[in-house]
Order: structure tokens, then C-alpha cells, then sequence
């Protein structure tokens, strides 16, 4: 599936805002976006400084990211719950936003907290097994 450069840019400022919401980023937090970040085609020295600065950057459009299809929202949507939860909690402000990263996109509600609700029940996977959602889009032939 061709991803348009406007959208993997949208995927990972999404990211960021959704990593700041608990107000602590966790290193195995800042290992899982890096290597989001090569999937999507960013340099990570560039990645790095942009979560760096991210507490005091009020540059960042902190508005929930609006996909050129349901397809990469509902990947956004998947991949969110694995960051989120990566500390093996998910706060009110990490669910906040990404409900409204689905109501934005017109994904419903419901299909979210039933993919919250899969992956709490699984083993937890690790960083370095964990495939992006947005990976296998890029596999995908639309």
C-alpha cells in the first residue's frame, strides 16, 4: 500500500503526542519509536531531537492526526495501544487521545476498545518482535 509521506508524517507526530501523555517516557518507549520511526522513513538523530524537545516544542500541532484512509488510522489506532501500554498501563490521557484519533477518522470506538481489549489479554511482545501495524500496511498491495 503506498503511504504518502503527509500521512507518515501525521503517523509520528501522533506518536509523540501519544508518548507525552503520561508525562514520562520510559526507554523502552523511546526504542519502540525509533524503530517506528525507520519504518516510516525518518532519520533517528532527527527522531531524537524531536523527543527531545517534545515537552517544550509548542510548535507541535497537538491536534489528533487525520489519515487519507480508515486503513492506516485503524494501524495508528493498533500501534497507539502497543506504545501506550508498553508500561503495562494505559492512562485516561493515552485512551483520550486515541479515541479521538479514531472519532476524527470515522473509526468506531467500540472496534478500538475491542483491539485494546485483544492485546491486553496477550503476552506482551517485546520491542524487537513486535511488527507495526503500519509495517504490514507497507506489505499490503492495494
Amino acid at each position: 500500500m503506498k503511504i504518502t509521506a503527509q500521512d507518515r508524517g501525521k503517523y509520528l507526530r501522533g506518536m509523540l503526542l501519544l508518548m507525552d501523555k503520561d508525562k514520562q517516557i520510559l526507554d523502552h518507549e523511546k526504542s519502540w519509536f525509533f524503530k517506528l520511526s525507520k519504518i516510516l522513513g525518518y532519520d533517528i538523530e532527527f527522531c531524537r531531537t524531536a523527543l527531545h524537545e517534545l515537552p517544550e516544542n509548542v510548535y507541535l500541532e497537538n491536534s489528533p492526526p487525520k489519515f487519507s484512509n480508515s486503513e492506516i488510522a485503524k494501524a495508528f489506532i493498533v500501534d497507539g495501544i502497543h506504545l501506550a501500554y508498553a508500561d503495562r498501563q494505559m492512562t485516561p490521557n493515552e485512551l483520550l487521545w486515541i479515541n479521538s484519533v479514531a472519532e476524527t477518522n470515522g473509526v468506531d470506538i467500540l472496534w478500538g476498545i475491542q483491539e485494546f481489549e485483544k492485546f491486553r489479554h496477550q503476552k506482551y511482545a517485546e520491542t524487537d518482535v513486535y511488527k507495526f501495524e503500519i509495517e504490514k500496511l507497507f506489505e499490503k498491495d492495494f
